[in-house]
């Protein structure tokens, strides 16, 4: 049977409980249908690229699936029809990853660098949050009123920003 790695993404005002039983769902159509989930991740609640439907953020959700491509269909159809669900991609891979997937890998270093205290490089300490020195101090001066010498323009017409034509004779 062919291979397949789908990502669905929800609305982000459903619980990460609810986004499980979504992919309950789509697992028991898969099954019913002759194929099998071989793994399904989880990968949380991450910002958008754009909006979509007004939504900023949504739950994300990998399933590897092994399946014939009715069940992948229908599943896809059936996620159309949801409104939970935001957007949909299925694409067919010659082999499926046996452990996490490049997300979670992700997410496991970011963890593991929060621990050690390396977030933001570890020792650049004074180049990112750290003490800015005079750049809000007093040593620029003041900006002063920038917009009170504007004045209008004495050749302009009442009716519009063009000059006035004028003749001579």
């Amino acid at each position: 049977m062919p291979l397949y790695e789908h990502v669905y993404i929800a609305r982000p005002d459903l619980s990460a409980q609810q986004v499980e039983e979504l992919s309950a769902q789509y697992k028991g159509v898969i099954e019913g249908l002759g194929g099998k989930v071989e793994k399904t991740e989880y990968w949380g609640v991450k910002s958008l690229s754009y909006r979509i439907r007004k939504n900023r953020k949504a739950h994300y959700t990998l399933m590897n699936i092994d399946a014939p491509s009715a069940a992948v269909i229908e599943v896809e159809r059936q996620e159309r029809i949801n409104e939970d669900v935001l957007r949909t991609l299925t694409v067919r891979v010659d082999e499926l990853e046996a452990g996490p997937s490049a997300m979670m890998r992700k997410s496991d270093r970011d963890e593991r660098r929060g621990e050690r205290g390396e977030r933001f490089g570890g020792d650049r300490g004074d180049r990112f949050g750290g003490d800015r020195g005079d750049r809000f101090g007093g040593d620029r001066g003041e900006r002063g009123e920038r917009f009170r010498d504007r004045r209008p323009r004495e050749d302009a017409d009442e009716g519009g920003d063009a000059p006035a034509a004028t003749t001579e004779e």
